[in-house]
């Protein structure tokens, strides 16, 4: 007996591949591109929260106005926008202009796509798969999203065998590959305009304001929102940017190998996907997020005191074999907790609040890396994700979803 997927969740997956793809680069090389062009550590974690400042910005027009727009049209302007991110780092015009335009484009550094079309894919997929598959399909979602992202770290050497090949300067050589991610966010928003109505509402929204939400859903949201902040402060710390550049600071890795290392990286996120849907159904959801969460935090924490770059490496990769395992778990326990017309305002507050935090944790890591202590963002980032696992099984152990009654 085959199995046929919807049109829509190929379609879906697509376009996210061909995003994730881009972002699993940019996380690898943006740190460092923006150092080889002058910037300080400082102004490097500005821009990247800059881009996440606007992804969050582009997260609240999502929530509020998505349903009512249109789910397809948000996500063809979303993908057209994030094309001047990429163009930012093609031109590098003044630290104001290239704000504005990482701000603008949503320029993201953290190698993982946290976008907001990311935010509204969660509300679109959920509704296109009976309850039952909701976790195994988010799981492989995301599973596309980070075979993607590995892919895309693996082409972080591109720079450098540009350069060999053709024989550029190797700046030339990066903005050639920053055009080429423009280029797939044009594509990705072309994709898009081939979905079917069955992306959108059964009823289209007339209201857009958290006013039609029920009030038991904005408690749990509030509460869920509130802690996601804080394990995105942390996470903004740890974007893929400043962990790569972090890498290539004390240790001295290249970006070849640095593209390895984050390809290995993001395979072991896929892979724990899968691991994550097959565990929740049997533990539950909430303790599937926490028991692979916290220890994932202890190991970060032990990188920067590793005296080797093969213990980093190491202790990094253990890391990142269990760091992912909440996502398709949260995104589904998320959906699972509110009424169906009410996961657009779910999955845009929750990846809002992540979104701005992350832009936060982004700007302070970049000052904390060149004022207090280069390794600093590692061990605040790790001890941020440890409060939220703890605080967040103590909040939400009793509450389950649907199917685990």
């Amino acid at each position: 007996m085959s199995i046929r997927l919807p049109k829509d969740l190929v379609l879906i997956n697509a376009a996210a591949f061909l995003r994730s793809f881009s972002f699993g680069l940019t996380g690898v090389v943006l740190g460092i591109y923006l150092f080889r062009v002058g910037l300080s550590s400082s102004n490097i974690g500005t821009v990247i929260g800059a881009g996440l400042l606007g992804s969050a910005i582009a997260t609240v027009g999502v929530t509020t106005h998505a349903d009512r727009l249109g789910r397809r049209r948000t996500l063809v302007v979303r993908s057209i926008l994030g094309a001047t991110g990429a163009v930012a780092l093609v031109l590098i015009p003044a630290l104001p202009i290239l704000l504005l335009m990482a701000f603008v484009g949503m320029l993201n550094g953290t190698g993982t796509d946290r976008s907001a079309a990311f935010s509204l894919e969660q509300a679109i997929i959920p509704g296109l798969v009976p309850h039952t598959f909701r976790t195994w399909t988010l799981s492989w979602y995301n599973v596309v999203l980070d075979g993607a992202g590995s892919l895309g770290a693996l082409a972080a050497a591109l720079p450098l065998l540009l350069q060999r090949w053709l024989s550029l300067s190797l700046l030339t050589s990066y903005r050639a590959v920053f055009a080429g991610c423009a280029f797939l966010s044009v594509v990705s928003a072309a994709l898009y305009t081939f979905a079917s109505s069955a992306v959108e509402l059964s009823e289209p929204a007339t209201d857009a304001s958290p006013k039609r939400i029920s009030p038991a859903t904005k408690t749990i949201i509030a509460k869920l929102a509130g802690l996601f902040s804080l394990d995105a402060f942390g996470g903004g710390f740890l974007t893929d940017a400043l962990v790569a550049y972090w890498f290539f600071r004390r240790f001295g890795v290249a970006e070849e190998s640095l593209g390895v290392l984050f390809f290995a990286v993001h395979l072991l996120n896929a892979a724990s996907h899968l691991g994550a849907a097959w565990l929740a159904r049997r533990i539950g959801l909430v303790k599937t997020m926490v028991f692979t969460h916290l220890p994932s935090s202890l190991l970060l924490i032990a990188v920067p005191f590793s005296p080797s770059l093969k213990g980093a490496i190491l202790l990094f990769l253990c890391r990142e074999a269990l760091v992912e395992m909440d996502v398709p778990t949260r995104q589904s326990y998320v959906a699972a907790v509110v009424l169906p017309n009410e996961r657009t305002f779910a999955s845009g507050i929750t990846n809002l609040a992540r979104n701005i935090f992350w832009a936060i944790g982004s700007t302070v890591a970049g000052f904390f890396m060149q004022s207090v202590a280069f390794s600093a963002p590692l061990v605040i980032g790790g001890g941020a994700k440890i409060s939220y696992d703890l605080l967040l099984y103590r909040a939400f152990r009793k509450l389950r979803a649907p199917e685990e009654h």
